[in-house]
């Protein structure tokens, strides 16, 4: 089945906000101090102007051990910042030019 439909975004993120109890064995990117990094994402797309970049926080995205994570489409890459500086030059690198941050790129194999 082939859907005719426009591509929205240039980019499009998605940033894990599960949250698990304490102690939970798989832990969760929330407790991994994640949900201040995509605020600030949020408020640097917002900033930039970036219309033609998405932004949606999920649930579980499957590798919780290394988070907290994000991933970018239509490329496909993963990312785990740890600090708001990361977040920046993700956004300044990879979504304003395109030019995606080898240092915060996750390899993830199940």
């Amino acid at each position: 089945m082939s859907l005719d439909l426009p591509q929205v975004f240039r980019h499009h993120v998605f940033c894990c906000a599960q949250q698990r109890p304490p102690g939970h064995p798989r832990g969760s990117c929330a407790a991994k101090n994640a949900h201040p990094l995509w605020e600030q994402l949020g408020q640097r797309i917002q900033a930039k102007g970036l219309t033609d970049v998405g932004m949606a926080w999920t649930g579980c995205l499957g590798f919780c051990s290394a988070g907290p994570l994000m991933v970018v489409y239509p490329e496909g890459l993963w990312y785990r910042p740890e600090t708001p500086a990361d977040i920046d030059e993700i956004v300044d690198s990879h979504l304003v030019n395109d030019t995606p941050v080898e240092r915060l790129v996750m390899v993830l194999t199940r």
